[in-house]
């Protein structure tokens, strides 16, 4: 039997971007319009009208992407947002079909991609343990052997009998991944598993991951969480505008890509759309002076500002609006909050001002937004701020990177007596 259990050969992924947004159609919809349309055109060429050609434009998401993992390794992929992970990971689980090139997974292959992928939402919690079972092609009985843990874990026993669509999007988190993480798949591909929940949780999904790969299976790590990808995977993939940009030792090709982060300053990010029926999105992020001046590098002991804007596409009740700080290397410094609101439909804008004591670093941002609570918007690793310099009367003895830095004059030395 062959050692390799994922193999992608030229892999591409083209989208179209414009044209006319269809609703969804029956048959009966789809066989009604096939009979009018000569009817249409011919009608459309005695009044002398051309037939309307909608303005599109095709977008690679991926482009010649090739490499093979193991049986038994742990690989991560990183890149910046839109670098066309998470379209990687949806080609190699069959959610969509490749424009070109191919991909071969030897093994049964369990996926979270997103908060409760495979979920149905009418269904009970336990019902979908078992019909995400099925989808792997588990039996009944190897399903119920697995039940109990898989209860436990996601800490969700007081409601295992209730529909899931009335989780939050913890307890449906929690439960999602202890399904993909315990119905015993060969392969398993996680894409941004840390990004929610508490740091609780976070330490129990990376123990679990590390017994999976312990336990000799293929695991598939996509993270803005360096720190987290330095722990679990010994290969690591970055992507850059959708092709492979490094593969190699996980030290090296992090190494690489903050560097390659460190030259993508600037003062304003646009950022991604939230998904389908999502009821609001971020737009922004900015970040200026004081002075309201645009800029993406400040100087110790300076405050400057952070600008978020989104847009609610319905009215929500206690909408709050949160800018997470981290370093590069996904250490985190701190998070902002706005007060709960209830809003109208519109565009908003909501300012924050650092004016924390930084130490010499690279910062990456995290934006959330949430209504009573249940987040509906989450992105992390966007943006690139540089702290650097040495502020007026400060010597540090040595400019760690990332940490805070606190003026020495508040603590004198004493005499121990």
């Amino acid at each position: 039997m062959s050692d390799i259990a994922i193999s992608a050969h030229g892999l591409g992924k083209q989208f179209t971007i414009g044209g006319p947004q269809e609703r969804y159609k029956t048959l009966r919809d789809t066989l009604a319009d096939m009979a009018l349309a000569p009817v249409r055109g011919a009608r459309a060429l005695l009044r002398g009208q051309a037939r309307p050609r909608p303005r599109t434009e095709s977008f690679w998401a991926l482009r010649d992407v090739s490499f093979e993992v193991r049986r038994g390794e742990v690989v991560g992929i990183v890149g910046r947002n839109g670098a066309g992970k998470s379209t990687l990971l949806k080609v190699l689980s069959r959610i969509t079909e490749p424009t070109e090139g191919y991909a071969e997974l030897r093994g049964r292959v369990g996926t979270l991609l997103e908060v409760g992928t495979g979920f149905h939402p009418e269904l009970t919690g336990g019902e979908n343990i078992f019909l995400n079972g099925t989808i792997l092609g588990m039996r009944r009985a190897e399903i119920e052997r697995k039940f109990d843990e898989i209860v436990e874990f996601a800490e969700v026993e007081r409601f295992i009998d209730t529909p899931v669509k009335h989780y939050s999007s913890g307890m449906y988190l929690r439960l999602a991944f202890a399904v993909a993480a315990h119905l015993d798949p060969e392969i398993l591909i996680v894409d941004e598993v840390l990004a929610v929940g508490d740091a609780q949780f976070q330490k129990k999904c990376l123990g679990k991951m590390e017994d999976v790969a312990n336990a000799g299976r293929t695991v598939l790590f996509v993270s803005h969480n360096m720190a987290a990808v330095r722990t679990l995977c010994s290969q690591t993939i970055m992507l850059k505008g959708g092709q492979v940009a490094a593969i190699g030792p996980t030290d090296q090709v992090i190494a690489q890509y903050l560097a390659s982060s460190a030259a993508d300053l600037a003062p304003q990010v646009e950022l991604p759309a939230s998904g389908a029926g999502a009821p609001g999105t971020a737009l922004s992020l900015g970040f200026t002076t004081p002075a309201g001046q645009p800029q993406a590098e400040f100087r110790l002991g300076e405050p400057w500002n952070i600008t978020l804007e989104f847009e609610l596409h319905k009215p929500l009740g206690q909408v709050t609006a949160a800018v997470g700080i981290v370093t590069i290397d996904s250490i985190p410094v701190i998070t902002y909050w706005s007060q709960p609101k209830d809003l109208p439909a519109g565009r908003y804008r909501v300012a924050f001002c650092c004016d924390l004591p930084l130490g010499p670093s690279e910062l990456q941002f995290a934006v959330g937004l949430s209504t009573h609570g249940r987040p509906f918007y989450y992105v992390p690793g966007l943006g690139h701020v540089s702290v650097s310099e040495i502020a007026a009367g400060e010597q540090p003895i040595s400019p760690a990177r990332g940490g805070l830095m606190l003026n020495a004059r508040k603590y004198e030395i004493e005499a121990a007596g």
